[in-house]
């Protein structure tokens, strides 16, 4: 059984709550694909980090990945009780492990109330890439 926590629309919200690791990637993607092993690994690791591990299929979930604006695939972020970072680090378990352990995201900028998922105008953009995905 995975560790790894799958959102969708309806349970995205758990991860304004605590800390959190989360990926969007699309099944048809070859570097997602490459991290899925690293991914799991991490994720079973995530209660010794004090984390949750989470990913997100852009291609069932058109709308959160409009409110986390995801334009290039794995998308990474970092998520501590509502305020999100974009993770840019190298993929591999160990630099994961020490975004987190070493508090590495305390240095990097948090993403814009304005962008941030949570805000009144993501809200809108995920409308408005659900609607795209329907429209397609």
């Amino acid at each position: 059984r995975s560790s790894v926590r799958v959102l969708c629309g309806s349970n995205w919200s758990l991860v304004l709550q605590g800390q959190w690791m989360l990926e969007f990637y699309a099944p048809w993607c070859p570097a997602c694909r490459q991290l899925e092993a690293t991914w799991e690994s991490f994720a079973k690791e995530s209660e010794r980090l004090g984390i949750a591990v989470g990913k997100v299929d852009v291609t069932q979930e058109p709308g959160l990945s409009g409110r986390f604006f995801v334009t290039t695939l794995p998308t990474i972020y970092h998520a501590n009780d509502g305020v999100f970072r974009r993770y840019r680090g190298s993929r591999t378990l160990e630099d994961l492990q020490g975004y987190i352990l070493e508090r590495k995201w305390e240095a990097v900028e948090p993403v814009a109330g304005w962008k941030s998922p949570s805000s009144i105008m993501m809200h809108g953009m995920a409308g408005l890439f659900h609607f795209s995905g329907w429209i397609r």
